[in-house]
């Protein structure tokens, strides 16, 4: 028996509850882990299964998305879909960055190609993934624009490696963008917000530009003809990480350049919040009630 969060009926963070569960054995190509876990998106395990060579007990492990079930103790995956993590890389570093660092990847290297000389455009750049995007393309050599909606977030931007900073409540983001580009627009615009800023987006992009949509937290955008792409021949996907992490190449490729980047300090990680397992529950409360800030981390009890 291990321990794990479960929810048994709808509502808010009082419905995670901490209770025994039964996970089994691992199968041949399988692996049985004790995990340290960011917002069901990441574990990372220090136990190998049966049946698989070349690795040993105690190999630190890190796996991103699915299976689901990783708010719990231990927990069965295919080994196909976990990644070796560097000694040189802490676990909770790790654990924070592995799902936003390889959609950070997919999105600057392979999506869209960002190189020197390209201008970008990261909404909410102070955000889990756009925090890592402008420090990647701003490495990469490219000119980044970030919108923020607070002075703290803009410094954090300006830190993170964005040229320029617009505080979007306070100036329209189009306006600020054409400003910035001479009018000329920007190679490609990563859009997280979706809804509220679409359009503009769209409107930021000079002619041949790459309008990427990897997110909607102000909702999903409304309709748009295609017709609407054609004055300036625009370039418009909604990518997801898993479709760019389909074979265990890609995903070593993606993870190892996260890695790599981590260590060798191109991509900074903040890690600013710690909580054990069993209070997954009152970390959900705090995020709720903005009462946290940065990446959360929560780790088995006893570690």
């Amino acid at each position: 028996m291990v321990k794990a969060i479960r929810v048994h009926e709808l509502g808010g963070h009082e419905v995670l509850k901490w209770e025994d569960v039964q996970i089994g054995e691992p199968k041949d190509g399988e692996l049985q882990c004790p995990l340290y876990q960011v917002w069901r998106q990441l574990v990372l395990w220090k136990l190998w299964g049966p049946g698989l060579t070349g690795r040993q007990v105690g190999d630190l492990v890190a796996y991103a998305g699915y299976p689901m079930g990783s708010y719990a103790e231990e927990q069965i995956l295919p080994a196909d879909r976990v990644v070796p993590v560097p000694s040189s890389i802490d676990p909770s570093i790790a654990a924070s960055v592995m799902l936003k660092g390889m959609t950070a990847q997919f999105l600057v290297r392979r999506c869209f190609k960002v190189e020197p000389g390209h201008t970008v455009l990261v909404h909410a750049a102070a955000g889990g993934v756009g925090s890592l995007l402008c420090q990647w393309a701003n490495a990469l050599g490219a000119t980044v624009i970030g919108t923020v909606s607070t002075t703290e977030k803009a410094a954090q931007a300006k830190d993170d490696g964005c040229h320029h900073v617009i505080l979007y409540k306070e100036e329209d983001f189009v306006t600020r963008v054409k400003e910035i580009t001479s009018g000329k627009g920007v190679e490609v615009v990563y859009d997280s917000v979706g809804k509220d800023t679409f359009e503009g987006s769209l409107a930021c992009l000079k002619t041949r530009g790459y309008m990427v949509s990897f997110g909607q937290s102000s909702g999903s955008p409304d309709p748009l003809p295609l017709s609407a792409l054609a004055p300036k021949s625009l370039f418009l996907t909604r990518p997801s990480l898993f479709n760019y992490t389909l074979t265990r190449d890609e995903l070593l490729e993606a993870a190892g350049e996260v890695f790599a980047n981590v260590a060798s300090g191109v991509l900074k990680v903040r890690v600013n919040h710690t909580y054990p397992l069993s209070e997954a529950a009152q970390a959900h409360a705090d995020l709720e009630n903005r009462k946290t800030s940065g990446s959360i981390v929560l780790i088995p009890d006893g570690v």
